[in-house]
């Protein structure tokens, strides 16, 4: 399979608008994740995102596969961009680091090479802040998950970790000249007072949630490395039984043979003493990958309201 390059993507704001409409509308009140199709065709090494639509939700009669299709069939007859190009999701504080994420996007890059995933929050985009991001699996993450191998050994020769299983991708929004004008239009309509929630100087909510995640994640971490450390126990103690058997084995034909008797015949060793299977790293690899997705929100968090209070002391002072 060659390797498709994609350095940027342009993400039209008609297809912005409807990614949120629609993962507000079905995020509202619930934690369930939004999902849609995105639509656009490659340019040189840029990805142009010009249609979306969604997932059909609570449809068991209803075949996802066949679902996109027939939306694509249409989309074609009214001369609309129909070549599927990835996916988007709806993501609570940035909770987007799992292993469902990791198999589709596998799923959609090995069929279609250049398809990207687009990660939107809601919650901090309430807050004021766009959060949509794009997403792709790294060459070295594609050829680990196409093996089905996380044992350490695999990690290591592949030189995979949660550092490099997610490339992320620039993204740009594109508009219209019209569209700019008609923005332009309604920010001179907006009243004045439109906005000034963004400028709420309280942080303790926000930042309570995202730390309660982030210890969330840190305990599963702490599970993980309990087991890959009883797993090193198991086998070490197997080892040192292995060499005990060998030794005591060796003896006691030296004491055969010295008084002329035959040795005794060699038993297969790893019978006696089975390999002990090897733990996969998948979920603690995932998991830390989380965590450090959690600790640079909460660093960018704590800047941006960093940044609020010394306005706001700067303006208190300067009334005064």
């Amino acid at each position: 399979m060659g390797r498709c390059t994609i350095n940027v993507v342009q993400l039209e704001g008609l297809a912005l608008m409807k990614i949120i409409k629609h993962c507000h509308e079905e995020g509202a009140g619930n934690t369930e994740v939004a999902q849609g199709v995105l639509l656009g065709l490659v340019v040189d090494d840029r990805l142009e995102i010009t249609n979306c639509f969604p997932f059909p939700r609570h449809a068991d009669d209803v075949d996802e596969e066949d679902y996109q299709l027939e939306m694509m069939r249409h989309l074609r007859k009214v001369n609309v961009d129909h070549l599927s190009v990835g996916w988007y999701q709806s993501t609570q504080l940035g909770n987007f680091i799992t292993t469902q994420l990791l198999d589709s996007q596998f799923s959609y890059q090995t069929s279609i090479e250049e398809s990207v995933v687009l990660i939107y929050d809601p919650i901090k985009t309430a807050r004021g802040f766009l959060s949509i991001k794009a997403y792709r699996l790294t060459p070295e993450a594609i050829n680990t998950v196409q093996e089905r191998d996380y044992t350490p050994e695999t990690l290591k020769k592949m030189h995979l970790g949660y550092e490099t299983l997610f490339q992320e991708i620039r993204l740009v929004i594109k508009n219209s000249h019209l569209v700019n004008t008609l923005l332009c239009e309604l920010y001179e309509m907006m009243p004045s007072s439109e906005g000034k929630q963004f400028l709420d100087l309280g942080t303790m909510s926000t930042l309570d949630r995202q730390l309660r995640c982030l210890m969330e994640y840190v305990d599963d971490l702490s599970q993980e490395a309990n087991k890959f450390n009883n797993y090193q126990r198991q086998n070490a103690k197997q080892l040192q039984d292995k060499h005990k058997f060998m030794q005591k084995r060796a003896a006691e034909n030296a004491q055969r043979q010295s008084r002329g008797e035959p040795p005794l015949p060699d038993e297969d060793i790893n019978k006696q003493f089975k390999p002990i299977p090897p733990l996969p790293r998948l979920e603690a690899m995932i998991t830390s990958g989380q965590i450090s997705n959690y600790c640079k929100q909460i660093s960018q968090f704590c800047s941006q309201s960093l940044g609020k209070l010394y306005v706001a002391k700067a303006l208190q002072h300067e009334n005064k």
